[in-house]
């Protein structure tokens, strides 16, 4: 491998996990809690049946589930940059935000309902452990810097005088 492959490598790894970590972090945020508000659907008797067929699936079937849901999504994202293209940016923004939050949600607990049919694809399995590896080491690289300590302090900060003035 050349230098300038090296470089160029690098160089777009370098890229590809800036534009990356804004998704990571809120998807990290975001999935927990989010697969757990979808889960309480699960009450509700169809959402039930729904969720007990995707868990029967076999894993290629399982994939597909996985990824109908970004792909529905698309449309909705097309009509955002629309908006914004219409000099309609707050709508633009919550367009996006809203389906970014709908996404998070129905992935999110599909992903809990076809985790092991998914592992059972050789590629999936092989790929999947690397993936959350590299995305906890990005998390944690970024955890560990000073402007997200310096956030996190301040979060903090705000939070205890906002329950002071509530109690006080």
């Amino acid at each position: 491998m050349t230098s300038f492959t090296r470089a160029l490598r690098t160089l777009v790894r370098a890229v590809g996990t800036v534009i990356l970590v804004p998704l990571l972090l809120f998807e990290e945020w975001g999935w927990g809690p989010l697969a757990a508000l979808m889960a309480r659907l699960s009450r509700l008797p169809l959402w039930a049946r729904l969720e007990d067929w995707l868990r029967g699936l076999p894993p290629w079937a399982a994939l597909l589930a996985f990824f109908v849901p970004m792909l529905l999504l698309l449309p909705v994202k097309l009509l955002a940059l629309f908006l914004f293209g219409r000099g309609h940016a707050a709508t633009g923004v919550t367009v996006l935000v809203l389906a970014k939050l709908v996404g998070t949600a129905i992935v999110a607990r599909i992903f809990q309902l076809v985790e092991g049919p998914l592992m059972r694809i050789p590629w999936f399995a092989r790929w999947y452990p690397r993936w959350k590896t590299w995305k906890d080491h990005v998390l944690t690289l970024v955890r560990q810097s000073r402007p997200w300590r310096v956030v996190r302090a301040l979060n903090r900060r705000i939070a205890r005088g906002w329950r002071r003035l509530r109690e006080g």
